[in-house]
């Protein structure tokens, strides 16, 4: 997303909140009790315990996201709105993203909001591949380790072009979803293999035929 309202409530936090200190220890004491309070001063008072409560939240708890794009069908829709945990893997410092505190690390099958190394926006995505794992691609069945993922053919529910849309019940680690390809598939699902690096995780879309992702990135 292009517009960074963690970066606005900060910034409205810090202004609200130095009104608020000012006036507390300073201003006020030269000031008339009985007259009336100075609108900014009012406004900052009132807003300040607000926007904090809200930066709080939003910055080490839980975030609110919308999905952009098909990626994650049918699993997410375009426009559905999802809330996110955002001390899953660890408390992190708002903006920069320093992880302050590690609590846990993604697992197979987890759908995850991070930032790719090639995009400042945010992307939704599935963990697919941990670090050190052996990513297979052939037809659009995922081997992991020399492992298949289970995949069981539901219908086919539409065309693509020239091609089946089909519907198929996956599961990764040990979360079970359903996951859209298309038959031929398109070259994201014929054949590749991938080692994912330390400190690095495979991401696909559950989309499988209509996702940017780490088959694309590398």
């Amino acid at each position: 997303m292009d517009f960074d309202f963690t970066k606005l409530l900060l910034v409205l936090v810090v202004l609200t909140g130095v009104l608020w200190a000012v006036d507390k220890f300073f201003l006020s004491k030269g000031r008339d009790p009985e007259g009336p309070t100075p609108f900014y001063v009012e406004w900052g008072a009132s807003f300040f315990p607000i926007f904090l409560v809200v930066f709080v939240l939003r910055s080490f708890v839980f975030e609110p996201f919308q999905i952009p794009s098909q990626s994650m069908v049918p699993t997410l829709e375009v426009g559905d709105f999802i809330v996110v945990n955002k001390y899953s893997y660890g408390v992190r410092l708002p903006i920069v993203g320093t992880k302050l505190i590690p609590l846990d690390e993604p697992q197979r099958g987890d759908v995850a909001v991070f930032v790719p190394p090639h995009d400042p926006r945010y992307f939704i995505k599935r963990v697919v591949g941990l670090p050190g794992d052996r990513v297979r691609i052939e037809d659009n069945q995922v081997w992991v380790n020399g492992e298949a993922l289970e995949q069981q053919f539901i219908a086919t529910i539409g065309r693509v072009s020239s091609a089946n849309l089909n519907l198929s019940q996956e599961t990764t680690g040990d979360i079970p979803h359903q996951i859209h390809t298309i038959d031929p598939p398109s070259r994201l699902g014929r054949e590749a293999e991938y080692v994912v690096p330390d400190d690095h995780y495979f991401m696909m879309g559950d989309n499988r035929d209509n996702s940017q992702d780490s088959r694309v990135w590398g």
